[in-house]
């Protein structure tokens, strides 16, 4: 029979009809990866495919293959033919690149690229399509092939007394299971010689080598079938009492088989007893938790207790303090109405509250949580709106009052370094500015101007339009704090205060400080006064600019300072990393109280119709007055 083949080396040739010469044929094997041998029969002659190139291998492959032969009965579609390894595909599978090759090859050569578009190689799912399209494909069994005399590894022929039948690669190895062609090694003896497994049935009634049938009991007779049945007769001691030995062997197994039971019964018993062990560590453990918890809530409210002690301890320090000066006449009577007491609480935010402003009776709150949170001072006390826009934390709040027809307008600063205009009366956004490269740390509003401030950078936009007019240069650090007056800007940077003319927008002037950088700034109708990272409160005289204080008392960075006029005289509220506000009198500079309600550092102060609001890192807004 004329069957056409595949070759790496020769290409694919095809066999005439039995009335006409065939040329001469061979079949070779090449070795494809992670597969059986390829094996193909080659028609000499035949026409070349560019798929058909030669194939070396090492000894390091040698282990992923097989030497079972694999011979097509017609020449298998180029488009199944894997460009790495150049052989029909073996589990094919789709890579990144979208192109299909052996699973083998892409795991064996994964330093190497796709050979189409020079992608690297990486599975990304079997291509059960082409698979499917191979299994269908018709092979010559491999009981019906052989090593061709002479020919190098890999060479196969057809051999005229093997197995003619033709298989579905898919369904190879069903019949390959059942073929009888198959070579079988006698079950009596592995030195009878080489037999097909359909002449097994025939050999087993000639073959001189069957044992007796009682040899599991110990029977060493072998012989011919006659010869067995001779023995069994006449001879063997075990033929006499087989039924008791068929009987004692079936007591055996029932035995094994309870002997099994309670095996399965001692695993069981085990694995129940190991589940109630690991219960017992889940409790035990459970417990050792819920013990530790409560250890450190014991702990916790022991520094609560002890935090609690300190905070009256320095209250009483402060109080004493005010005593001795009343004692002495400094300060004079003491009028119970100045006493700031905290009135109240707003809690929302859930992050640290940075930045404070008010307009009437809102009071606005820029928080870590990225949102500003308008809250209602005056008749329910409560959030009546959430701002929404920024990505980053909100650093810088400032509003700026127009006239009609404009209104007003809320401007918030971020670390996602934009500026966002808000409406106030509608509360809706109006426009985004992308104002610096940098976090935007502050902002003030003033003469129809719009200050930013950043790394290094003061920025002016003008208010209307909101187009940047100018930048301010020659700052030496962050300016962490801008406040305007009627004719003057104030900036902050490291250890530096300048002067700015709101008409030139020129230095005019540069104060010197010390304790690093300045983090806030405030102005009274006398003084000038600037909150320090390493815990001071410096002040100047506001005409001669000259330093005539140094204000201590925190133990942290003053984030914030507030002006509060009163009937008996200026106050200056000063807030601190230490958790603290304290109240100071600008008639003789001292403190006059000490205010410890918040669990974080206090970071921004607010002030409005006699009331202070100050915002900390505990995520809330507490009430003064």
């Amino acid at each position: 029979m004329a069957s056409k083949q595949l070759s790496a080396e020769e290409g694919a040739g095809s066999g005439s009809g039995t009335d006409s010469p065939t040329p001469s044929r061979r079949l070779e094997t090449t070795f494809g990866p992670g597969y059986s041998t390829v094996t193909t029969l080659v028609a000499e002659g035949s026409p070349n495919y560019p798929w058909q190139k030669s194939q070396s291998f090492d000894s390091d492959n040698e282990e992923e293959m097989s030497d079972e032969p694999l011979v097509f009965t017609e020449t298998p579609s180029s488009k199944l033919f894997c460009l790495l390894c150049e052989r029909v595909f073996k589990d094919a599978v789709i890579t990144t690149c979208g192109h299909t090759f052996c699973r083998w090859c892409v795991n064996m050569k994964t330093n190497e690229k796709c050979p189409v578009d020079d992608s690297k190689l990486s599975v990304v799912v079997a291509n059960i399509a082409v698979s499917e399209q191979i299994g269908e494909l018709f092979i010559h069994c491999k009981y019906g092939c052989q090593q061709a005399d002479g020919g190098k590894m890999g060479e196969w022929e057809l051999d005229p007394r093997g197995c003619p039948m033709t298989v579905r690669v898919n369904a190879r190895k069903e019949h390959e299971a059942s073929c009888g062609y198959a070579p079988v090694s006698c079950p009596n003896n592995p030195n009878c010689p080489p037999l097909k497994r359909m002449e097994l049935e025939e050999h087993l009634k000639q073959c001189d080598h069957i044992r007796c049938p009682h040899h599991k009991y110990g029977c060493t007779f072998v012989g011919t079938s006659s010869d067995v049945s001779h023995h069994l007769t006449n001879i063997c001691r075990f033929e006499g009492i087989k039924e008791f030995l068929q009987q004692t062997e079936d007591k055996m197994r029932e035995m094994q088989l309870q002997l099994a039971q309670k095996d399965q019964e001692i695993a069981f018993l085990r694995s129940m007893l190991g589940r109630l062990s690991e219960k017992i560590d889940a409790l035990e453990k459970s417990v050792e938790v819920k013990l530790d918890v409560l250890d450190e809530s014991c702990n916790k409210l022991q520094d609560e207790v002890m935090e609690s002690r300190r905070d009256c301890a320095l209250i009483n320090d402060e109080l004493s303090h005010i005593n001795a000066r009343l004692n002495t006449g400094v300060v004079g009577t003491l009028d119970p109405q100045q006493i700031f007491r905290c009135k109240g609480t707003y809690v929302g935010h859930q992050g640290p509250v940075w930045t404070l402003c008010v307009h009437g009776d809102l009071l606005f709150s820029g928080s870590s949580d990225k949102t500003i949170k308008v809250w209602d001072t005056c008749t329910n006390y409560k959030c009546q709106r959430t701002l929404e826009g920024h990505t980053g934390i909100v650093l810088a709040l400032c509003i700026h009052k127009y006239g009609p027809p404009h209104g007003n307008k809320l401007y918030s600063g971020s670390a996602d370094c934009s500026i966002m205009v808000w409406d106030i009366p509608s509360l809706e956004h109006m426009k985004t500015i992308q104002a610096h490269d940098n976090p935007v740390c502050t902002l003030v509003a003033s003469n129809n101007l719009l200050f930013s401030g950043s790394l290094k950078a003061i920025k002016v936009w003008d208010i209307h339009t909101l187009q940047l007019k100018r930048e301010l240069t020659g700052l030496n650090h962050w300016v962490r704090a801008l406040v305007a007056s009627t004719h003057y800007l104030y900036s902050g940077s490291y250890q530096t205060i300048k002067i700015w003319d709101l008409k030139s927008l020129e230095c005019v002037h540069v104060l010197q400080t010390s304790g690093g950088s300045v983090y806030s700034i405030a102005i009274t109708n006398h003084h000038i006064l600037c909150g320090t990272y390493e815990n001071c409160i410096h002040v100047w005289d506001l005409d001669s600019h000259e330093q005539i204080q140094t204000l201590t008392g925190h133990v942290g960075t003053v984030y914030a300072l507030a002006v509060v006029n009163t009937h008996e005289g200026t106050k200056v509220f000063s807030a601190s990393y230490d958790r603290s506000l304290r109240v100071w009198s600008m008639d003789n500079m001292i403190c006059t109280q000490t205010l410890l309600r918040h669990q974080g550092s206090v970071a921004c102060l607010a002030v409005s119709r006699g009331r202070v609001f100050s915002g900390a890192v505990d995520s809330t807004v507490k009430v003064w007055q």
